[in-house]
């Protein structure tokens, strides 16, 4: 009596934890499969593309609220060009009038880049777009990954273990299921978050680019310039990311061990949000953003 129960009891707790580990192996990999699917499109994107509406007011404020204080900007900017200009020729003592045509290009130049800021950050950022699309050619591997092929028969090898095992399994399974939609939220962090640095990068835009034609106060623009292609060709970087993240997925070889598998899996997707959010810094440093 008491081992039809127990046997009762082990087929009851049997039918649980392998509806508990199938379900987990269900949805494991779904929101990472999604997440790393939509990399190419969102970095693809120009920020006028991304969200027409946030772009339209970055736009909007950078005209009404940053313009005029880079038209300040220029204008000490262009006072302290002529004075230095002036007084660097043994105090205007050896006046030339090809300086004035020189200056007056320089102001010219400083005009023209704050009122086409956007034109030209826009640019920039469409350069960008055309190396990731080019790029997207090459990714020719599948980042979605199938529990199918990494783990074989797992329905025989859930009813040749044990109750202990299968518990053990099932803990594992819930842990890599959570790190998994973890990790697939730490992919929109870092996708979402990009975008937003573009956005308030872009909206004070005319400021750094007032300062551009003179030689002293030029550093700002020219540097502010070098992050604007960072944060450009980072989108390539995360390209490489996903080419790479696909080619080791690709050799993921199917495993009769299934905890083995399971971690194996999740290191490469650790692998590939490490790498994404190392590719801000890494792109500054090629480019000497700081």
């Amino acid at each position: 009596m008491f081992n039809d129960i127990f046997k009762e009891i082990e087929t009851w707790m049997r039918t649980l934890l392998t509806g508990i580990i199938n379900a987990n192996l269900d949805r494991m990999f779904t929101d990472v499969n999604e997440k790393t699917g939509q990399i190419a499109s969102q970095v693809g994107q120009t920020p006028q593309g991304w969200n027409s509406g946030i772009f339209t007011m970055i736009r909007s404020l950078s005209n009404s609220v940053i313009v005029p204080i880079a038209g300040m900007i220029i204008t000490f900017v262009l006072c302290y060009e002529l004075i230095t200009m002036l007084t660097e020729r043994n105090n205007m003592h050896d006046l030339d009038t090809w300086m004035f045509f020189k200056y007056f290009v320089k102001a010219w130049i400083a005009i023209y880049l704050v009122t086409n800021t956007f034109t030209i950050t826009m640019a920039v950022f469409d350069v960008g777009q055309h190396v990731v699309n080019s790029a997207s050619g090459f990714v020719t591997g599948s980042t979605a990954i199938d529990i199918n092929s990494v783990v074989t028969d797992i329905d025989t090898s859930l009813q040749t273990m044990e109750i202990g095992e299968m518990v053990v399994l099932a803990l594992e399974t819930l842990i890599v299921s959570f790190c998994m939609k973890v990790m697939s939220v730490l992919i929109t962090v870092i996708m979402y978050g990009r975008m937003i640095e573009i956005y308030l990068y872009t909206s004070v835009a005319p400021i750094p680019f007032a300062t551009m034609t003179n030689r002293e106060w030029g550093q700002i623009g020219t540097n502010y310039l070098r992050g604007l292609f960072a944060l450009a060709f980072q989108a390539f970087l995360m390209m490489v990311c996903v080419a790479i993240y696909a080619a080791l997925i690709s050799t993921l070889s199917a495993s009769a061990n299934l905890s083995s598998a399971l971690f194996g899996v999740m290191a490469y997707s650790v692998v590939l949000c490490f790498s994404l959010f190392k590719t801000g810094s890494l792109s500054k440093s090629i480019f000497n953003a700081h």
